[in-house]
């Protein structure tokens, strides 16, 4: 028996949630339920409870995204919650951004596969690629990291005046008084810990949404973000 006959029926949650591509939401689902599991994706024990944990718990952060702006998964994983979050919201513009070459495999497999041409895969660490990848709007981010290291890879990815928003759990309020020195020393303007998915998740998914001001990062950032730049813009030249 595979892992993947372990999947259970989708709850009828996940097909209000993904309407019209609920199909491809059921066949991302029995993809990590089998190359997930069997490539160290995901636990074997995650599997009965994809749906909830994972797939609708990071889809339902679409409904604070804003409409039509640009995106990056910080530490996408086996891409959650940037798949679910391309399936329910195909006007976004969505990076996959994820250092370990398995995973970035794997993700680029699924994009293919459910034709999510509005997704990119980048490999890559979120140091790495400042002022290679263009800024974006949003960022978004599940269990990567504490608020304060997550914020400190995550916030200079932004566009000034974008926002960070990270899927957190009991513990969102307590992360977010921790960070505050470190999240102001990076430009952060202002910050909440919203509830999502009335009605079709429970618990409700937890975000911690930080916002920046007109220097995403801070100081120390815009110098290293201007370098990068400039060294891309050599190497293309050549």
């Amino acid at each position: 028996m595979t892992e993947a006959a372990e999947l259970p029926q989708a709850p009828e949650a996940a097909r209000t949630v993904f309407g019209e591509y609920f199909p491809e939401a059921v066949r991302y689902a029995e993809l990590l339920a089998d190359a997930g599991v069997k490539r160290g994706l995901i636990g074997p024990r995650e599997v009965p409870r994809l749906w909830e944990r994972h797939l609708l718990n990071c889809a339902v952060l679409s409904e604070v995204v804003p409409e039509g702006v640009t995106v990056c998964d910080v530490g996408s994983g086996a891409g959650l919650p940037g798949i679910p979050l391309a399936l329910v919201r195909p006007d976004l513009k969505i990076t996959l951004l994820e250092p370990l070459l398995r995973r970035t495999n794997f993700l680029q497999e699924v994009v293919e596969l459910l034709g999510l041409d509005h997704v990119t895969v980048v490999r890559g660490r979120a140091e790495e690629v400042l002022g290679t990848v263009p800024p974006v709007h949003v960022v978004t981010a599940r269990a990567v990291a504490p608020l304060d290291r997550l914020a400190g890879w995550g916030v200079p990815l932004l566009r000034p005046y974008g926002e960070m928003l990270a899927l957190k759990g009991d513990t969102a309020e307590e992360e977010l008084r921790g960070a505050r020195a470190a999240l102001s020393k990076l430009g952060v303007v202002e910050t909440s810990v919203l509830q999502v998915g009335e009605g079709l998740v429970d618990p409700l998914s937890t975000v911690v949404r930080v916002e920046v001001g007109e220097s995403p990062g801070g100081v120390r950032f815009a110098a290293k973000r201007a370098k990068a730049a400039r060294t891309s813009r050599t190497r293309r030249r050549r």
